[in-house]
């Protein structure tokens, strides 16, 4: 052919030629079958005859559950047992400071103590005019007898005497009151003055905290409110990672309106004021005697809803997801409540069946006595 006809039809060739292509690799696929395709049909011929879903296999273990104490696990903080602020009774100038700032004190031991000014003087003058009004009301007293006194007379002798005496109280109680004490063993949080500062009645002086004893608060729920006492032993873990352990002295009787949870206090005793109140810590009171399992934490699952729980498999042999109630955590594992009391627990392979699913199930005892034959 010419060159110029070659030219002419060299875009006809082209086009046949990729036609002439697509049929060849289109007949290719009915006459040779692919890879693929043999396998999807050899897992077809593999599948069960009678219309069921191929089988997957896991690994269970049937266990008994055993009876322990419900654990109510909820998080605290520490607080000092009693916390006062100390203010003055009476005016005067601070002239002596007898406890520093963080230091543990004794009941009865001086904190601030204030001028006395005129106050013994004025102690000393009360004194005086109450032994005056007691002769002068014994005197009369004694000429009643004669006549010589009415019994106006001497009930006003009597009332002076009494007026005396209360105003020998008061001179006592200012002086006492320039002293200021510590109520109760325990040790001086912060101090609001310092030697010349002049304080008036009802000035803050001093926060005064019992450390000798420390309450470990949180919230219990409705449902948990109900197993616990006053009075009862628990324990709890401070933020140091030490356990502790009191009794609880109080819980609320009417639920928070915004939480719907109940107060509750566990008391430490802290005698030689080595725990520091105010950390964070986790109660753990005991609760009620339930049957559950004891499992490891990886066994645990979650459902489509976001759910913890366990895979066990039924009497039909399918898969039932059951939501954890984990009744206690310890070191050696999590006790789970809530399962049949002899179950059959998923332990390999859990995370690719779903609930409703049947399996083949291989029991754990099978698995080590293939692998013991098989070693020998």
């Amino acid at each position: 052919m010419p060159p110029a006809k070659l030219q002419e039809y060299k875009s006809w060739l082209f086009a046949a030629s990729v036609v002439a292509l697509v049929g060849i690799w289109i007949l290719s696929g009915q006459v040779f079958p692919s890879r693929s395709d043999e396998v999807s049909s050899r897992i077809s011929d593999d599948a069960p005859q009678d219309g069921s879903s191929a089988r997957n296999t896991v690994r269970v273990r049937t266990q008994t559950a055993e009876k322990i104490q419900r654990t109510i696990v909820v998080n605290g903080k520490t607080a000092p047992a009693r916390v006062v602020e100390l203010a003055a009774e009476t005016d005067g100038r601070i002239e002596f400071i007898g406890a520093e700032r963080g230091s543990n004190v004794r009941q009865g031991e001086v904190i601030v103590q204030l001028d006395e000014r005129d106050r013994r003087a004025r102690l000393a003058e009360a004194s005086a005019t109450v032994r005056q009004r007691e002769v002068e009301h014994e005197a009369r007293n004694k000429l009643k007898s004669s006549s010589y006194v009415s019994e106006a007379q001497l009930t006003e002798a009597f009332a002076a005497l009494e007026a005396a005496r209360a105003e020998l109280t008061r001179a006592r109680l200012d002086l006492a009151r320039t002293v200021i004490r510590a109520p109760f063993d325990g040790a001086l949080q912060a101090r609001q003055v310092e030697i010349g500062d002049f304080v008036k009645a009802g000035d803050k002086v001093a926060t005064y905290v019992d450390n000798r004893k420390i309450v470990v608060s949180g919230n219990l729920s409705e449902f948990d409110a109900g197993f616990i006492s006053v009075g009862e032993q628990a324990e709890a873990e401070l933020a140091t990672g030490e356990t502790v352990f009191g009794h609880v002295r109080y819980i609320a009787p009417v639920a928070d309106e915004a939480t719907r949870t109940f107060a509750i206090e566990l008391e430490v005793d802290n005698s030689a004021g080595k725990l520091r109140a105010g950390g964070t810590a986790e109660l753990r009171l005991p609760a009620e005697t339930v049957l559950a399992h004891r499992l490891s934490p990886s066994l645990l699952t979650l459902d489509d809803a976001g759910t913890v729980g366990i895979k066990i498999i039924d009497d039909e042999g399918a898969v039932q997801f059951v939501p954890a109630d984990i009744a206690l955590s310890t070191s050696d594992g999590v006790w789970v409540a809530g399962l049949p009391v002899t179950a059959t627990i998923i332990t390999v392979g859990q995370g690719f069946v779903s609930s409703g699913s049947v399996v083949n199930a291989v029991p754990e005892g099978d698995i080590n006595t293939a692998f013991a034959i098989k070693s020998h």
